[in-house]
Formats: structure tokens, C-alpha cells, sequence
């Protein structure tokens, strides 16, 4: 199991327009994937307009090929891409203990 860790910076004041966008991408785009195992998402109570997305892909190739290089990353993308301040921060993370 591989865990992709996106960190998230939306434009101010569109918090509950985004978590309701994100719900729905995870819902009916990312939960249909080829190795899509469970989806997270935490908000930051420091930083309101700071996400933490986590979700776990059976393998790495589940995200960054099957995923990111097949036809719904552009629908996922066309769901949340609106709201970002910036590019994510994206990293992959494997379970040591």
C-alpha cells in the first residue's frame, strides 16, 4: 500500500465551496481508479485555507500512471484545480512500521 500525501493551498474564503468540490472528486472520480483503496482529507486549523488530501493506492503506478496518465485525472483536475492558490504538493509515502 502506497500513501500519496497532497498538501493543498486554496484561494481565501472558498473553504466550503472546495470541500464540497472535493467530496465530490473523491466520490465519483478518484474512488473509481484502478487501485484506489481510501481517500482523507484533513483541514488546517492554523492555516483555513491549507488541505491535507491522503489517499491510498494499492501501488505507486495505481497513482502516477494508471491515475495521473489515464482519463481521470482531467476530470478530477476540472472538479478541485479551480480552487488551488498554487500547484499541490504531492509525495508518496510506504508503511515502515
Amino acid at each position: 500500500m502506497i500513501l500519496e500525501i497532497a498538501e493543498i493551498q486554496i484561494q481565501p474564503g472558498q473553504q466550503a465551496a472546495f470541500e464540497s468540490a472535493i467530496a465530490h472528486g473523491i466520490k465519483n472520480v478518484i474512488s473509481q481508479a484502478q487501485g484506489f483503496i481510501s481517500a482523507r482529507v484533513q483541514h488546517g486549523l492554523e492555516s483555513p485555507e491549507r488541505y491535507m488530501l491522503q489517499i491510498e493506492w494499492a501501488t505507486l503506478e495505481d497513482h502516477t500512471l494508471h491515475f495521473r496518465d489515464g482519463p481521470l485525472f482531467p476530470a478530477w483536475r476540472a472538479i478541485v484545480g479551480p480552487f488551488f492558490a498554487q500547484p499541490p504538493r504531492v509525495e508518496h509515502y510506504h508503511a515502515v512500521i
